[in-house]
């Protein structure tokens, strides 16, 4: 990895399809020497014709690299984790941008890639795919989760939360892996299933195109990530299936409350429950954010950096910033205020 923030970054970016190529054109427009590889041939050619070095071998794509994100999709990414880590040297940053961690964080370990491999995910996307969907400014300012590990392993994080700010301004979400999963299958995956369910429903209908004339914000704001492609859908709720299925019978829980009351007519009853759902929408509308700095001895074993880090995730907060002196790391950090 590079050793300052004055040195000059070089970058890769492996599986240019939505978010992987988002990541190489805010890259190449920032002014990183960053390459591109794609398995798709049509796909390299395309990202040439932005501008952007694309080589045809994957191994001159990442060789003397500092980073390399790797951007595939989420079933291909052990076995491309362990070729770009072949291919690069040891001091090279190691990143991914899929939608579950434990699984990949688990075996990246087995291969003795902790110190380099940083799991990552940022949490940003429109319901269309592939580089032609791709934008520079798609992950500007998202919250982007990083699961940093104690040891060695907390440098490569370190550097690689900074770039993050620096470059997209990201809201850097530090969490474990498992807390990343199992958040995210409600905040993500479950709403998947949601969208899914009112989309495909409504395919059924003996009145499809009189209902999609009628449609309005509500049924498109719902139905938003069921226009996705379906095997990048399937992938993501089977990585993370456990934790989905089970937060569905939360959300299954609650709505079955709502078909009581509705059953019921219910009018105290629905009111109550809108009431708590409207609580929900309002704290993510108007959340507000104190921030504080935090400070860590550079070296150690860095258990206690590692454990701030997150508690301050599941807590709902963010860094903003990160210094790395002579002797200590400093975080800018936003948490949610006290209600």
């Amino acid at each position: 990895m590079v050793d300052g923030p004055g040195a000059r970054v070089r970058a890769a970016v492996v599986g240019t399809g939505l978010i992987g190529g988002s990541v190489l054109l805010r890259m190449h427009a920032a002014g990183v020497d960053v390459t591109g590889w794609d398995p798709d041939e049509d796909t390299r050619r395309r990202a040439r014709r932005m501008g952007v070095p694309v080589p045809d071998l994957l191994v001159e794509a990442v060789a003397d690299r500092d980073v390399v994100f790797l951007c595939g999709p989420l079933p291909t990414l052990p076995a491309t984790l362990v070729e770009v880590a072949a291919m690069t040297g040891d001091r090279c940053v190691l990143t991914d941008v899929g939608s579950t961690k434990e699984e990949v964080a688990a075996f990246a370990a087995t291969r003795g890639l902790t110190d380099r491999f940083v799991p990552g995910h940022p949490m940003a996307g429109t319901d269309r795919a592939g580089l032609t969907a791709a934008g520079p400014d798609l992950l500007t300012g998202a919250a982007w989760v990083l699961c940093p590990a104690p040891g060695p392993a907390t440098a490569a994080f370190r550097w690689l939360a900074g770039l993050l700010v620096d470059l997209f301004e990201a809201r850097v979400v530090p969490m474990s892996p498992a807390e990343h999963d199992s958040a995210a299958a409600l905040a993500s995956h479950v709403p998947h299933l949601l969208a899914g369910a009112l989309a495909g429903a409504v395919q059924r209908a003996p009145l499809r195109d009189a209902i999609l004339a009628l449609a309005a914000g509500s049924f498109s704001d719902g139905t938003r990530v069921a226009g996705t492609p379906a095997e990048r859908t399937a992938n993501m709720l089977l990585g993370n299936r456990q934790r989905v299925l089970r937060e569905l019978a939360e959300v299954t829980s609650f709505l079955d409350d709502l078909a009581v009351a509705l059953h019921a007519g219910d009018a105290p009853a629905l009111t109550a429950r809108y009431d708590e759902a409207r609580a929900s929408r309002l704290a993510l509308r108007d959340r507000r954010f104190d921030a504080y700095d935090r400070r860590f001895p550079l070296d150690g074993d860095h258990v206690a950096e590692v454990s701030w880090l997150y508690e301050l995730g599941v807590a709902g907060g963010h860094l903003t910033g990160l210094r790395v002196g002579a002797d200590t790391v400093s975080y800018t950090a936003r948490r949610p205020a006290a209600d």
